[in-house]
């Protein structure tokens, strides 16, 4: 039973990381965008002037969009390497896909 619930516990965080945080990261590289352009493309209070680009929300924008790719990805070679009975391995900093053992 206790195995159960690690199991069980770790698929939830998985899933919670996976399943809710890349789409909140990819939100959050859409506010930055917007913020980034400025003018009319900000959520700005009525009557008051529109602010211009900021250079920083575009960075921040496109460093979200770069994660949210990085993890697709990286998910789509570990579908592939299990898939061709091999494993994902970190050994040289970026992954590899090698036979197991």
């Amino acid at each position: 039973m206790s195995l159960a619930l690690e199991a069980a516990w770790k698929v939830l965080l998985i899933g919670l990381v996976l399943g809710a945080g890349l789409p909140t990261l990819f939100a959050f590289g859409i506010r930055a965008m917007a913020w980034g352009q400025g003018g009319e493309a900000e959520v700005h209070a009525a009557g008051a002037a529109a602010a211009g680009p900021h250079p920083v929300g575009r960075a921040l924008g496109i460093a979200c969009f770069a994660l949210v790719v990085a993890a697709v990805l990286l998910g789509i070679a570990y579908v592939v390497g299990f898939g061709l009975g091999k494993e994902l391995s970190f050994e040289h900093v970026y992954p590899t896909i090698r036979d197991k053992g």
